[in-house]
């Protein structure tokens, strides 16, 4: 039996949310970076948990699951964001792209944070 979620169904919505809606593109860059789908095309978040985070990616016409895993098993709501970025900006070197900067205000590439974005 696996763990309870850390995470309510309130933040999870608002994660996956915010993902989809702000940051597709970097949805996209850690699925093919770490979820086995070098070539997909589209992908959209769909879960998370402590730990990882649940994804679906188009590749070759087709939609499939793919598991993300955290570096480390997340307990806290502001530890998302700092997960996200680590793997926007390591899919981003793995991919050989060059990362965007932080916002302002500390938000970054792959911004989860609560001021600016509600995840």
């Amino acid at each position: 039996m696996s763990p309870p979620n850390p995470f309510s169904p309130d933040v999870v919505a608002a994660v996956t949310a915010h993902m989809n809606g702000d940051h597709p593109e970097d949805t996209l860059l850690i699925c093919r970076a770490f979820g086995g789908a070098p070539g997909a095309t589209a992908a959209r978040m769909t879960g998370l948990d402590g730990d990882g985070g649940d994804y679906a990616v188009t590749e070759d016409g087709a939609e499939r699951v793919v598991r993300v895993p955290w570096e480390r098993p997340l307990t806290e709501r502001p530890q998302i964001r700092a997960e996200v970025v680590r793997l926007y900006r390591e899919a981003c070197s793995a991919l050989g792209l060059v990362p965007r900067e932080q916002h302002p205000g500390g938000a970054g590439a792959a911004g989860t944070g609560r001021n600016s974005t509600e995840a």
